[in-house]
């Protein structure tokens, strides 16, 4: 008979799939997050009664109280606005624009603005107001 010799072996812990589980976790949560892009402008957006909820999937412009306007976080000029929204409008799946403004700009900018954004081709336009953005 021989003699065995038994050594006993480490009990280890293989964490392998405990990493493979967090990375799928991890991209399941980047991939079902809606990103809304929201430009850091200090606005004091106008109120309004009416107000309701804006989809996030719409194409969200800016003015700010100095009368500049940015699309897609990019200054933009009113001469060129319809342009890029027409560019952009085109690989959206929906058809609607926000107007981000501030309380100061006057109405003649907004309206210029609105007058652009349906003549690029936009079905949906509105304006943000106070209430419309929870604050």
């Amino acid at each position: 008979m021989r003699y065995r010799n038994n050594k006993e072996e480490e009990a280890t812990v293989d964490i392998s799939p405990l990493i493979d589980m967090v990375f799928i976790l991890l991209i399941f949560f980047m991939v079902t997050t809606t990103f809304v892009k929201d430009m850091k402008l200090d606005l004091q957006r106008p109120s309004a009664a009416s107000a309701s909820s804006a989809s996030t999937k719409s194409i969200r412009i800016f003015i700010d109280q100095y009368g500049a306007i940015y699309v897609d976080n990019q200054p933009v000029r009113i001469y060129s606005l319809q342009s890029k929204l027409r560019d952009m409008l085109r690989s959206s799946t929906e058809k609607s624009v926000l107007v981000v403004t501030d309380e100061t700009v006057t109405a003649k900018l907004v309206l210029e603005v609105v007058d652009q954004t349906r003549l690029a081709g936009a079905t949906d336009v509105g304006v943000a107001t106070e209430q419309e953005s929870g604050s």
